[in-house]
């Protein structure tokens, strides 16, 4: 090929790509190829048409397209997303596009068309929400004026692979990734990796960055993300300027752990992102029975290079027994997942209290997992009832100082209609603790189950702010508190997130289909949630929730009885 045979010239490059092709194939091939065939004939290839385009590469799920002008590239992106959402399908079946646009100098060799400014506009389809749109500068630049739908600045974002920054802007103004640092000093502690070559190891090391979360966030003047959120980051490698955009924070702590022989070795450093530096780095070694001083000791180091002054928040109590304490860590996360696994960890958790009665922490998690056996996974209401209340109490006497402890509490007494209580233990949470996201979630569901529907919408932000890859449960209290304040379209669009569509919140996307007017998919949105829930109810989800306001009572339940989920 010669200098000659290549053409250079000035082109607006869209780049639309299937969100979750995979797994949509997986599922059912035949389907999704017949999807992606009417995506592309009556949807893609239309308004590329319409907006004088061509589509000059299919790769599989993926489109490549050229316009003449970033306004024509702008418009067939926002027609082709409307079209596409507008689109009724089952959640499993429905394709979605993320659409980057970026407007710069191609070459074209006369087969494709080529140059870094496509590869940035496929870079920025990776920073589109899933329905979304994300444009460069140069793009936004071209449009102002001419589309009336308004974009969000997102500022510059480093994106995989380009090593100079990108001014993006985003459509809707929808996007977790995209986070606006916070004014105080902000911080993300990555999952540690386990240096010691055994697996069982593993739960220990989970443990270590957990409690450091757990203990940074209850530092005054700091703004700490909670530990669900940088668990998705586990055993990958990872660029921690991109870690820090996409939690929007501004430092990242990373590091090692190893234990071997009674001792505990720890390699940690702790990177300012925007600055490109190391703040510190540095290595300890300690025995097994000093690692809560170990704990200690690295979060002083944190706070006093982050805050500039060294705060120390009222100790937590700690457990004596380092079989307890594993036990524990193995049951922090299987507690919320299933009902299978929350069984699983009632039995780590009774053990756990067995070795060390005076656990706070275990008993806590021991009182939360009993009130989710009998609110959400068809357990038996006696004695599994009486048990959370009793530990929990018991759990706040041991250890006045630990949020968890007080959130859980507030929790369990505002299902036993304790209100007042509930409320002041939540306060104590939030005192203790201000980072504490799941207080923030827990609230909200108070908050919109009581009438008070935009103190539940702020307090659920409030925790995705705080998490936001948070677990599932999180996304069930944004789509009902949607639902309560009858914002269908955007319940929907969260309900059918994959982080929880399989949940027990499928149940409010049953309700809210219905009340789009759905009828057949609310139906069937339901007999799937029965198939994994046959324990449900209308009556006793009305007689186990903590429901003060009577018209939010009524709106959910005419819902769940258009969905057609029974009675009694």
């Amino acid at each position: 090929m010669t200098d000659q045979s290549l053409q250079r010239r000035l082109a607006a490059i869209v780049v639309a790509d299937v969100v979750g092709y995979s797994r949509l194939m997986e599922a059912d091939e035949v389907a999704t190829l017949a999807n992606l065939r009417e995506l592309r004939s009556g949807i893609v290839e239309p308004a590329v048409m319409r907006h004088n385009g061509r589509i000059f590469k299919v790769m599989g799920d993926g489109f490549l397209i050229e316009f003449g002008s970033a306004v024509d590239a702008v418009a067939a992106a926002l027609e082709m997303q409307r079209t596409t959402t507008a689109i009724e399908t089952s959640g499993d079946r429905r394709l979605l596009l993320r659409v980057g646009v970026n407007l710069g100098d191609v070459i074209d060799d006369g087969s494709d068309v080529l140059g870094d400014d496509v590869n940035v506009a496929a870079r920025l389809q990776t920073q589109a929400a899933p329905g979304g749109i994300c444009i460069s500068a140069n793009v936004h630049g071209e449009i102002v004026g001419k589309i009336s739908d308004r974009f969000f600045d997102a500022g510059e974002r480093y994106l995989k692979n380009l090593t100079r920054p990108v001014h993006v802007w985003h459509w809707p103004d929808a996007l977790q990734s995209i986070l606006p640092l916070p004014e105080c000093p902000s911080i993300a502690v990555l999952p540690f990796t386990n240096m010691s070559g055994d697996e069982a190891d593993a739960p220990f090391v989970d443990g270590l960055t957990e409690d450091l979360i757990t203990d940074l966030s209850r530092t005054a003047g700091l703004f700490v993300i909670a530990r669900n959120s940088v668990y998705g980051y586990k055993g990958k490698p990872v660029n921690v300027r991109l870690v820090a955009q996409e939690l929007g924070v501004r430092y990242v702590l990373e590091g090692s752990a190893r234990r071997a022989m009674g001792r505990v070795r720890i390699n940690a450093q702790l990177v300012d992102t925007l600055a490109g530096q190391h703040l510190w780095a540095e290595r300890f070694d300690r025995t097994m029975e000093d690692v809560f001083e170990l704990q200690d000791e690295v979060n002083a180091k944190i706070v006093e290079a982050l805050v500039g002054r060294l705060t120390i928040p009222t100790p937590r109590n700690r457990p004596k027994n380092f079989e307890a304490y594993d036990l524990c860590v193995r049951a922090r996360l299987l507690t919320e997942e299933s009902p299978q696994t929350e069984r699983e960890a009632y039995m780590l958790l009774q053990r756990a209290v067995e070795l060390e009665p005076s656990y706070a922490e275990a008993l806590g998690l021991l009182a939360y997992n009993r009130w989710l056996a009998w609110t959400h996974f068809g357990e038996p209401e006696d004695p599994n009832r009486r048990m959370a209340v009793t530990f929990a109490q018991k759990a706040v006497d041991l250890d006045p100082n630990d949020a968890g402890c007080r959130y859980v509490l507030g929790t369990i007494l505002a299902y036993e209609r304790r209100w007042e209580e509930s409320e002041a233990a939540f306060a104590k949470a939030l005192e203790l603790d201000p980072n504490h996201a799941d207080t923030w979630a827990a609230m909200s569901d108070m908050s919109v189950l009581d009438g008070r529907v935009a103190d539940g919408l702020a307090q659920i932000e409030k925790a995705l702010r705080l998490n936001p890859y948070p677990a599932c449960w999180y996304l069930c209290h944004l789509g009902q508190a949607r639902y309560a304040a009858r914002d269908y379209e955007a319940a929907a669009a969260t309900l059918r997130r994959k982080d929880t569509y399989r949940t027990n919140s499928r149940k409010f996307l049953a309700a809210t289909l219905a009340q789009l007017g759905h009828r057949e998919e609310a139906r069937r949105e339901a007999e799937l949630f029965l198939i994994a829930h046959p324990h449900f109810t209308i009556g006793h989800w009305l007689s186990s929730q903590p429901l003060r306001d009577a018209s939010v009572r009524d709106h959910f339940v005419d819902g769940f009885r258009k969905a057609g989920l029974p009675e009694m």
